[in-house]
């Protein structure tokens, strides 16, 4: 039975299934699965009941696609199906007035993980500079032309995207959203939150707990082992917000969009957290958003702690079990 022919009553599973280790065992060919007597048990654990030996079609999520691989252990070659990461490219479209004209231009092009599209749009036009906030925003359409995944942003007539603001090539990798620019110094966009005195303060053991309040929520990193991810948490590691993402400048664009979007802006008084190293340019994003305290388990660039310090912002780095860093802001850490 192939997923190409579904019927109408067609039992769909929800994605909470993706996480049963007989799962992928079982998958036979791209979304079908056949089930089996233990997969049955876990199906009706979840209030879902089938006939035994009944096919089960599972809706494959957007961000993860399945492929044949030939897995080796112990010298025995395998050939089973495992899950990846998906990677595709994404069209960021502006309509503006111009001239007394309506104009749609393409403003960039990023490779990025189906998912949160508008919000990804949406971080990455505020935190480039290119839009002051929402209130600028008269409506955001995402949808395909043919292969190619979009989304449009429309802003009000009297509103004129400042496009000149950064020199770049805006084709970006998953890899990194800054390889396209031009300079360094271009980079340096002008903050909309500027630095103020604070007495923000985070305890250390707050702090060493946030990579695993990060992880247990990475639900596509579980299944594929290849995205990255970041997460808003408040001062006590209340959980927040997340986002993950093959690249990790967009997985930082759609948690600062869907803040944007919601009117949460500035995150003075949020902790973010990373799955990997600190670059400058995501360090930019931060500082953009209003962040105060970033922290990670990889290191931070040279120029990301540069950056950090002329926004006094906190940058913790190589938090893995009970130890880390702290770069820049030691004042806000309470050991």
């Amino acid at each position: 039975m192939s997923g190409d022919f579904l019927e109408p009553d067609t039992l769909y599973v929800d994605s909470s299934c993706y996480s049963c280790p007989f799962f992928y065992a079982m998958i036979v060919s791209g979304r079908t699965i056949t089930q089996s007597y233990h997969h049955q048990a876990a199906f009706q654990s979840r209030g879902v009941f089938a006939t035994l030996a009944q096919p089960i079609l599972i809706a494959m999520p957007t961000n993860v696609n399945s492929t044949a691989v030939i897995r080796v252990s112990g010298g025995i070659r395998t050939e089973v199906r495992d899950l990846l990461t998906a990677e595709e490219p994404l069209e960021i479209r502006a309509v503006y007035v111009d001239g007394g004209k309506w104009v749609r231009k393409s403003i960039s092009v990023t490779m990025r993980t189906p998912g949160n599209d508008e919000d990804l749009a949406l971080g990455f036009l505020f935190t480039e500079g290119l839009i002051p906030g929402m209130d600028v925003v008269e409506g955001v359409e995402s949808g395909a032309a043919g292969k190619e995944n979009y989304v449009t942003v429309t802003f009000h007539p009297d509103f004129q995207p400042a496009l000149n603001t950064v020199e770049r090539n805006f084709y970006t990798t998953s890899a990194c959203g800054i390889c396209g620019k031009s300079s360094i110094d271009a980079v340096r966009t002008v903050c909309r939150f500027l630095p103020e005195p604070d007495q923000l303060k985070i305890p250390a053991d707050t702090v060493i707990k946030l990579p695993d309040l990060l992880r247990e929520r990475q639900s596509v990193f579980q299944k594929t082992g290849g995205l990255h991810a970041c997460g808003l948490f408040g001062l006590a590691g209340d959980f927040i917000a997340m986002s993950e993402d093959v690249g990790r400048h967009n997985a930082l664009d759609k948690l600062i969009g869907g803040a944007l979007r919601r009117g949460n802006l500035p995150l003075r008084q949020q902790v973010l957290m990373l799955s990997g190293r600190i670059s400058f340019e995501l360090v930019q994003k931060a500082a953009m958003a209003g962040i105060k305290l970033t922290a990670a388990v990889g290191a931070p660039s040279g120029l990301a702690v540069e950056l950090a310090e002329e926004h006094d912002m906190t940058v913790i780095g190589f938090l893995r079990g009970d130890r880390f860093n702290i770069y820049t802001g030691a004042q806000r850490v309470v050991t």
